[in-house]
């Protein structure tokens, strides 16, 4: 059977923009003062995607694995540097501890992932790894700020509470174990509850684009269910093992908090 894939004419993609004096209007209306947040946001969102459109091309027809590996390399950086920022976290305490975190979690799920459920040959295909990697990368971010800035706050505001665990003969996990809970919880109830309603409510991305592109349903299906999979655990683990990490940096040898 022949799968007929519709392209978008660059007339008709400009016109769409069209569609943006329906939120602009009600901006405006509210005066919520979001206009111009929302027009810079847009323009950048733009040139971004047309910029990673360009360099997408040229990386899947050079898919060389050293500089694919380099590209993972920048956007770790870049994931690092935005949840440091977006959360207020210090470098010195958590800048180590999040890029060694990101690292080992994608390793795994990557190897798993490419290696074992896709089974390809040459696994810094760029093809694969790029935009997958990518993809995890960029789901996991948000949970992470919000998960390590609660962290940080209820460890920084509640440091009587800290000592006094430490006081009555808890050891230093024992002490921070419900300060992780909490961000957990906070970071991941809406996480588990986007997940619940996959396919009732919601279709995914990740599934719409690969029907849009010709896959079958099936196909499509298998690949998202996958990719939820991938996603919740890189988030999870990252979150874990940052925070396990960061232990060394935010306390001292006696225990005491230093953040």
């Amino acid at each position: 059977m022949i799968i007929n894939i519709y392209d978008i004419s660059w007339l008709k993609l400009l016109l769409s923009y069209v569609l943006l004096i329906i939120p602009f209007a009600a901006l405006w209306a509210y005066q919520t003062g979001l206009i111009k947040a929302t027009l810079i946001g847009v323009i950048r969102m733009t040139v971004q995607l047309f910029l990673v459109g360009l360099y997408l091309e040229y990386l899947f027809k050079l898919n060389n694995s050293i500089i694919n590996i380099v590209w993972v390399l920048l956007m770790v950086g870049i994931a690092v540097f935005t949840i440091l920022k977006r959360a207020k976290l210090n470098y010195r305490y958590f800048g180590i501890p999040i890029l060694l975190a990101i690292m080992s979690s994608l390793f795994i799920v990557d190897v798993f992932f490419l290696g074992f459920t896709i089974e390809l040959n040459n696994l810094f295909d760029a093809r694969y790894l790029i935009p997958i990697t990518g993809m995890l990368i960029g789901n996991s971010i948000e949970r992470n700020i919000l998960a390590l800035s609660h962290f940080n706050k209820m460890l920084t505001e509640n440091k009587g509470v800290y000592r006094y665990s430490i006081a009555n003969g808890s050891s230093r996990a024992e002490a921070i174990k419900p300060f992780i809970k909490e961000s957990l919880r906070l970071s991941f109830n809406p996480f588990i509850a986007q997940m619940a309603i996959i396919g009732l409510i919601s279709m995914p991305g990740t599934m719409t684009g690969q029907i849009l592109g010709g896959s079958s349903p099936a196909v499509a299906i298998k690949y998202q269910i996958m990719l939820m999979l991938s996603i919740f655990v890189v988030t999870i683990t990252t979150v874990v093992l940052s925070i396990i990490l960061s232990k060394r940096y935010i306390f001292d040898d006696y225990d005491n908090v230093k953040v």
